[in-house]
């Protein structure tokens, strides 16, 4: 007997509009208990505005959202969910232990669980010290701290690197790593590509408001795409679309990347050479999540033009 484990957050057509303009397009997002889950989008794509509603900081104009089984800003939803929201704000004269302590007990939380998380997030040799002296990577390491202090079932955190350098990038892409293998659910929002694919289970990928697609990151890496080289690239760009058919070819870094079947390659290559195509490479290549980014981002502002223009 198949049993069947019901998501922690579930949306359905979340819509979030300020005045004429729509910050949040009809999304549909389902994160699933012990999974990382990364929401993927450009700056200003709508993913701060859906954890706000998720988090209960603000309303949604329509749709249907739960969370842990309840509604968002519930008091006994927001008793399981930790969240580190754009930038994380604590009082600067005061240190990140103190910090801390104020916000234990603002939340009813032992004061020995702020050791713990100091120690998970490696600021307890810095505890003591002034929130003013932190580095921005220290201050993002606290703020993942407050997050973790009612050691909640659900963690969202908003660009936790952003504005990291090099290493304090590394540090908080393991530990959010160590966060989702420790039996807790992670749903992550991020620009950076590479970030998601390092560390999530499964991604959403949102652009201008809309979610273009879900995807499992391990099946996205085990896909392949047929690369190809040739001259002149948009006439054959133009001769496998009609073949394959438009979404199924895209041109990135001066390449034609095709989703095909590997048998067809020796077909794919009969037909540009007999127009005329000078193909100087032609090879299959795993799919990155950056291409699939690009290729459906593109996808999306390809249609909303052609709905601008109708």
């Amino acid at each position: 007997m198949t049993t069947t484990v019901a998501p922690l957050v579930e949306v359905t057509g979340l819509t979030k509009r300020y005045g004429d303009t729509i910050a949040v397009d009809g999304v549909d997002l389902t994160v699933r208990p012990g999974e990382v889950y990364g929401f993927l989008g450009p700056n200003g794509a709508g993913k701060t505005t859906t954890l706000r509603i998720l988090t209960g900081l603000i309303s949604p104009s329509s749709g249907q959202v739960r969370v842990l089984g309840g509604r968002p800003g519930q008091s006994d939803v927001l008793r399981r969910i930790g969240s580190l929201i754009e930038a994380p704000a604590f009082y600067p004269y005061l240190s990140g232990l103190d910090n801390l302590h104020l916000l234990a007990e603002y939340a009813g939380v032992p004061r020995r669980r702020i050791d713990e998380v100091l120690e998970l997030v490696d600021l307890t040799s810095r505890a003591r010290d002034r929130f003013s002296t932190y580095s921005l990577g220290m201050k993002q390491r606290l703020g993942v701290a407050a997050a973790l202090l009612k050691d909640p079932e659900l963690v969202i955190l908003d660009e936790p690197t952003n504005g990291l350098d090099p290493a304090g990038m590394r540090d908080m892409r393991q530990l959010i790593r160590e966060l989702g293998t420790g039996g807790r659910t992670v749903l992550l929002s991020s620009h950076l590509l590479g970030e998601v694919q390092q560390i999530c289970d499964r991604v959403g990928i949102i652009s201008h408001g809309r979610m273009v697609a879900e995807h499992d990151v391990r099946e996205l890496s085990a896909q392949q795409d047929l690369v190809i080289s040739a001259k002149p690239l948009d006439k054959a760009e133009r001769i496998i679309a009609d073949l394959l058919g438009a979404d199924a070819v895209h041109a990135y870094d001066r390449t034609l990347r095709v989703q095909v079947d590997p048998a067809r390659t020796a077909e794919l290559n009969r037909h540009l050479v007999e127009a005329g195509i000078a193909v100087s490479e032609l090879r299959t290549t795993e799919r990155a999540l950056e291409d699939v980014f690009f290729q459906l981002t593109q996808n999306d502002l390809i249609q909303e033009e052609k709905t601008d223009v109708g």
